[in-house]
């Protein structure tokens, strides 16, 4: 095996990821066990997260489930144990779990600005201690957190989202110097526009009505802010998260990777 295909081969590695029912986190799981990972999928959508795993178990991946909220912290810690008990230990981690928030911060109440920062930031850091626990003393491993180019720009209605957001690309520097000394990598990657199920709250008008004309308007919209002209799809950021899970990353950390066709430049 030549040296491009060992960078990128996952095979006999195990990886747990969260968010995997749908776009991002669906995507990661298809590729790294098309690499050759073992995985653990985990969603709060039990029917959806089980679909992607009698695909993947269909093509003869070896794969398990774990459903919880991912913003408490035993959910995290049951996932990693879900890896040691079906696979005997665990490698990588993608935090890809998140969801949106429309609200302008003067707007915001208590409750939304709890469970935005519970699914965005706490989840990611319950699941960075516990992958950390399994794998400080298991040779290292590697754990990639989803940030977002919201961290980088300042738009209306956004605010929210884009500090839970910052909030994770710092805890993701942080962590990378705590767990350097043990092999543990921690990088993040900040999607721009990339067209999934989080990006289809644009299809409904105020009224909770489809609006096919409104979506495509913020499709254009997104794709106008890019030097390239395009947006993003799944499969653009499950690529990158590829490339932090295997061995070709293994001088890369603390680094937060901008997979956003130029947006933070452009916006």
């Amino acid at each position: 095996m030549g040296v491009l295909a060992t960078g990128f081969d996952l095979t006999g590695k195990i990886a747990a990821v969260t968010g995997a029912a749908s776009g991002i986190g669906r995507a990661t799981a298809e590729l790294l066990s098309e690499a050759g990972a073992s995985l653990v999928i985990a969603d709060v959508d039990e029917p959806g997260v089980r679909a992607v795993a009698d695909e993947l178990a269909a093509l003869g991946r070896r794969v398990a489930v774990s459903v919880g909220d991912c913003s408490r912290r035993e959910t995290a810690f049951a996932l990693v144990e879900a890896a040691i008990t079906e696979f005997g230990r665990l490698d990588v981690l993608c935090n890809v779990a998140g969801v949106p928030c429309d609200i302008p911060l003067s707007e915001v109440e208590p409750a939304e600005i709890e469970r935005i920062f519970g699914i965005n930031f706490n989840s990611a850091l319950y699941g960075c201690q516990a992958a950390f626990a399994a794998m400080k003393d298991s040779g290292g491993g590697s754990i990639i957190n989803v940030s977002s180019t919201g961290i980088d720009v300042a738009h209306h209605g956004n605010g929210l989202y884009a500090s839970t957001k910052a909030a994770v690309a710092m805890m993701t520097m942080a962590l990378a110097a705590e767990f350097g000394p043990s092999g543990v990598r921690v990088n993040a990657v900040a999607p721009g526009a990339t067209l999934t199920r989080f990006s289809e709250r644009h299809l409904y008008d105020a009224e909770g009505r489809r609006d096919e004309q409104k979506y495509q308007e913020f499709v254009d919209r997104m794709r106008d802010f890019s030097p390239l002209g395009i947006v993003g799809e799944a499969i653009d950021q499950a690529f990158i998260i590829l490339y932090l899970a295997a061995p070709a990353s293994k001088y890369a950390t603390g680094n937060i990777f901008r997979v956003n066709g130029g947006q933070s430049m452009a916006w």
